[in-house]
């Protein structure tokens, strides 16, 4: 009956007539060890195929993939293996993206649908599956929707649609318990149980229900008087929860996802508050030192495309190495997430004004620097003065990418976004590699002191940096489909809990794991090159006792000038990993956000004493020569 309700809401009232057949058809049956496998073949549509076993549930035409249900399904009633049934199919509806059709089996008629998992579609199927939800069937239904058709659940446009059907299910089942009851299914595990509001404490402990292969999810403390005699709780606990990792933004999921479910209640601002005692992975913050663990929830009735998960009215408390307690003042999914130090909106516009200020100037010397080099016959005869301008072509497009963040995360075209994220990154990882080619530079022309004279030098330098960086780039790009590393990153401010939309790396594997580990190595090799030829120009200075012997002042502004080139101020993020440290975030920005304007300063400097000495020299020459 609940299926034959389906056929009449997805087609109409003709949909559930069964007195004559629209098409025909073969269904044919093969029982395995592990399941059974069906072959549809229609008189007029694709070929299906439906593989069921305890590993995989799939439904598949040549031309899409698909969702199959039929009011009878217990197909081999001997079980034997390898057993194999011929039926003749009555198709009683079909179009192009649906097909309905009946077939008799050990004395029963089943009735099925076939679904393909198009957009459109299976969002039409999960509002007609809420509308007619009466049974714990019901549930398994909403579930093998997602397994048949992922793909199609975790596109932004269904799976708001499929998280709310989903709660209608579970709240169904619990509706129908009439006693406490586990239920078990591959992606969710729940636990039903009839509060008993005799009991003097003031919260009852109710353990999530466990998944495969975890021992230990966590504990729950409801507390007893939000409730009413004969109330019923649901626990879910989820082990395939990537609908709602979609939304994350840039954070990560450190627990199992559990759900708290009333159904016909709403609680919120609890008195007693819920309290959720989390086991929490630590493979993540092993290795992500700027990130802090943070109770949230999922927000179903948020609007926002990017970072659905909140914190308001959760508190958040460390209680051992492996546990977290939540305690929230409402009963929706929650979890336990990875999220970056936060910093409050008073500290943010101020850094804002800061760093958009210091990349404007930086931006601008930047080009100076380019065009200047362009120009000037004599600076373009000089391979430092080559190496400098890529380096201040690197800063200009970091600039100039950072500047158009904010803005661009305003804009509707998610693509749009996603390239200034691109800039950002690219330009960034070209900053650090031409850094590097600096001080390799360096290190070849004062340490070894030899004529640089490798063939074709400054093409091999501008392969490696402008073609490092985009290696790396490119292979995050060629998965971007599989996972997005780039996007619409939600900056939280702590004081308000507002967010401030900016285009970026919205993975912190993608921080952790390629930028400040790419910067570490270049760091470490830089620094240890300008202690080397820092040491070599202090040196210089014992030797000999001429009068005309440099000042002091004049050889640290050469080291300082060559902290600027290496980039040595960049090492200042180490100083911040871990808390939210204002005194190092405003010398970062100020120092780093001004680099372009000190190269543009260095390169003046070196030619004015190129022309120095060049009028020097020709001075001397004429003396000698009237001599």
């Amino acid at each position: 009956m609940t299926l034959l309700l389906l056929l009449i809401m997805i087609y109409g009232l003709d949909g559930g007539e069964c007195g004559g057949c629209e098409g025909s058809g073969i269904l044919r049956l093969t029982s395995t060890t592990k399941g059974f496998d069906i072959e549809i073949s229609l008189e007029s549509g694709p070929f299906i195929t439906v593989n069921d076993t305890a590993e995989q549930l799939s439904c598949n035409s040549k031309t899409n993939s698909c969702y199959i249900e039929c009011s009878y399904e217990d197909f081999f009633v001997n079980k034997a293996s390898n057993e194999i049934k011929e039926l003749q199919l009555c198709v009683q509806k079909q179009n192009t993206n649906k097909t309905a059709f009946e077939f008799s089996i050990v004395n029963y008629t089943s009735l099925c649908i076939v679904v393909y998992c198009l957009p459109d579609e299976i969002k039409g199927l999960l509002e007609t599956k809420e509308n007619q939800m009466n049974s714990p069937k019901g549930l398994r239904s909403i579930l093998n929707i997602k397994k048949m058709c992922q793909e199609v659940i975790l596109n932004e446009a269904v799976v708001d649609t499929y998280i709310r059907v989903e709660k209608s299910a579970i709240e169904s089942v619990i509706n129908m318990t009439e006693q406490s009851k586990n239920y078990t299914h591959e992606d969710l595990s729940m636990i039903v149980v009839m509060m008993n509001l005799s009991t003097a404490d003031d919260y009852v402990p109710i353990s999530a229900p466990r998944v495969l292969g975890v021992n230990e999810v966590a504990e729950t403390l409801i507390p007893v008087k939000s409730f009413q005699n004969g109330s019923k709780i649901g626990v879910v606990t989820y082990d395939s929860d990537q609908h709602f990792k979609l939304k994350l933004g840039s954070k990560i999921v450190t627990s199992k996802i559990i759900r708290i479910e009333v159904p016909e209640h709403d609680f919120v601002k609890l008195t007693n508050r819920l309290k959720i005692q989390f086991k929490v992975n630590h493979s993540y913050t092993n290795h992500t030192s700027n990130y802090t663990l943070s109770c949230q929830f999922y927000d179903a009735n948020e609007r926002k495309k990017v970072d659905k998960w909140k914190s308001d009215g959760c508190l958040t408390v460390n209680t051992s190495d492996d546990v977290v307690e939540c305690s929230c003042d409402h009963m929706t999914p929650f979890a336990v997430l990875l999220t970056n130090l936060e910093i409050s909106e008073q500290q943010w516009e101020i850094l804002s004004s800061i760093s958009y200020v210091g990349c404007g100037l930086s931006a601008f010397f930047s080009a100076c620097s380019v065009l200047g080099f362009m120009f000037n016959r004599n600076s373009r005869a000089e391979v430092s003065n080559s190496i400098h301008v890529s380096l201040s072509g690197a800063l200009f497009l970091l600039n100039i990418s950072f500047m158009l963040s904010e803005w661009a995360a305003t804009l509707t075209e998610k693509n749009f976004c996603v390239f200034i994220a691109v800039m950002i990154h690219y330009s960034l990882l070209s900053c650090f590699t031409w850094m590097a080619v600096e001080a390799l530079h360096l290190y070849l022309l004062l340490i070894r002191v030899f004529n640089i004279n490798i063939k074709h030098y400054i093409i091999k330098l501008s392969l490696i940096g402008w073609g490092v960086p985009a290696v790396v780039v490119g292979g995050l790009l060629s998965v971007y489909n599989i996972h997005p590393f780039y996007g619409l990153y939600e900056m939280t401010l702590s004081d308000t809990n507002k967010t401030n939309p900016v285009c970026l790396f919205i993975d912190p594997l993608v921080m952790y794991g390629v930028n400040i580990s790419y910067f570490t190595v270049i760091f470490l090799l830089n620094v240890g090159i300008l202690i080397t030829v820092s040491r070599q120009i202090f040196k210089l200075r014992h030797v000999g006792n001429k009068p005309g012997k440099i000042p002091v002042w004049k050889d640290t502004g050469t080291v300082l000038g060559l902290m600027c080139l290496l980039g040595t101020t960049w090492g200042l993020i180490f100083f911040s990993m871990g808390y939210t440290n204002y005194p190092i975030l405003y010398l970062f920005c100020i120092l780093n956000t001004m680099q372009g304007f000190c190269i543009f300063l260095w390169m003046c400097g070196t030619a004015r004493k190129n022309r120095a000495q060049a009028s020097q020299s020709k001075t001397k020459s004429t003396v000698d020569v009237s001599k």
